[in-house]
């Protein structure tokens, strides 16, 4: 039996990592009306043509309409997400609900950087689930996430796709607001990504977790961040012939010198499909990783291109 939005959300506030931040904000109660936002995406085919069909929205998340604005591959609905409050502040909770029909295609995008404000009670969080069927294709690419000074934030992720469905899916994140104040630089409180992934029968393919708490010595590390401020992890679920294919044109990049960039691909387990992993010094450096992949990934999964980014991102 499906749990409910407040079910959902009640789980992340039992997660031991938030258990610190239990006090309520003066301005307003954690999760208060006006605090939750929900999303719900449906796409589906209708007469040959992949459509938004289902869409259900609680401010201050926002979507009006599918677009179709691609012109490298003009089938595909696009759907950037609004927030309509600013960005995400303490006591905040979202729910996100995105599911592809059979045959259809999709894209879900942000209008933005995703801000997590500083916060001095409580904390905010946010559920994705995500559900894809067979021979179904989605990208779902969020723009940055930017932790700010004493932010906490806790998201959880759940993608259930088909064995013959592709689903480019994953998070960018900024150290802090770096240009701001020294810092910022990873001055956050706490940062919970949670993903896990699985058939729709139920067969787990795996899971993995990011957790950065206040203080954390080890994203200094030379095998974290170190000289890096903007990282990538982006997953690619496809079937195995395809992923062989996106592994074999992505290579490795590692500069041996002015390395503005690091970027590599690995095998997920299970046949899942691949994880992209890119550090770079500034968000336009892990973006064009991040782009190089999502067109390979494109062009083998769908046999379309991608086009040129707009000049204002």
């Amino acid at each position: 039996m499906a749990m409910t939005l407040h079910e959902r959300l009640g789980r992340l506030d039992a997660a031991r990592e938030v258990q610190g931040y239990q006090t309520q904000p003066r301005q307003m109660r954690a999760a208060a009306p006006g605090k939750v936002g929900e999303l719900r995406l449906g796409f589906s085919l209708r007469d040959g043509r992949s459509v938004l069909h289902d869409l259900y929205r609680v401010a201050p998340l926002l979507v009006q309409q599918a677009l179709y604005w691609d012109e490298a591959m003009p089938e595909l609905p696009i759907c950037p997400i609004i927030s309509v409050g600013g960005g995400v502040l303490q006591g905040d909770r979202y729910r996100i609900d995105i599911s592809v029909e059979a045959g259809a295609c999709a894209q879900v995008t942000s209008q933005s950087a995703n801000r997590i404000h500083q916060m001095d009670a409580n904390y905010a969080s946010q559920h994705q689930t995500v559900r894809v069927a067979s021979g179904a294709y989605l990208e779902y690419l969020p723009d940055f996430t930017i932790p700010y000074k004493g932010s906490r934030f806790i998201n959880e992720t759940e993608v259930t796709v088909a064995e013959d469905a592709t689903v480019l899916y994953g998070e960018m994140l900024m150290s802090g607001r770096k240009h701001h104040h020294e810092d910022e630089r990873f001055g956050l409180d706490l940062l919970s990504m949670a993903v896990s992934v699985r058939r729709p029968g139920g067969r787990e393919l795996f899971a993995e977790k990011l957790l950065i708490e206040k203080g954390d010595p080890t994203v200094n590390f030379a095998a974290v961040m170190r000289g890096f401020d903007a990282f990538a992890s982006i997953m690619c679920l496809t079937p195995p012939d395809v992923a062989a294919r996106i592994r074999e044109r992505f290579g490795t990049l590692f500069p041996a010198e002015e390395r503005r960039a690091i970027a590599g691909v690995s095998r997920l387990p299970n046949g899942a499909g691949l994880m992209l992993r890119v550090v770079g010094v500034e968000s336009y450096d892990v973006r064009q990783e991040v782009r190089r992949f999502w067109r390979i990934v494109r062009e083998e999964a769908r046999g379309r291109t991608l086009p040129e980014e707009f000049l204002w991102r």
